[in-house]
């Protein structure tokens, strides 16, 4: 299987995703990247990202049922697949063998 590489922002999403479980949407997604990391990020960068996980088999999503609070708009669901949950440990085993390389 080819391997597929995510960047920085992509790692973030997909963690924040895998770690709302079933409260994983556009705005809770948003809320906690700038909660978890500080960052100024807009809405639209989020939806972005999470089309470009979609396509690459990293998440799927579905939509959700409608609430008064939204005036009866659907929410569109995140999850993380096995696909992406590989991806994440992928990410983690490479990030600890580098944090420790040479620090031994």
């Amino acid at each position: 299987m080819e391997r597929k590489y995510l960047g920085e922002f992509e790692e973030i999403i997909l963690l924040i995703v895998a770690g709302l479980g079933d409260s994983a949407y556009g705005v809770t997604i948003m809320h906690e990247v700038i909660e978890q990391t500080g960052r100024s990020v807009r809405l639209n960068h989020v939806h972005s990202c999470l089309q470009r996980l979609e396509d690459k088999g990293m998440v799927r999503s579905k939509m959700g049922g409608a609430t008064s609070e939204r005036g009866g708009r659907r929410k569109r669901m995140f999850t993380v697949t096995a696909l992406g949950n590989r991806a994440l440990n992928d990410i983690q085993e490479v990030r600890e063998r580098l944090w420790n390389f040479g620090r031994s």
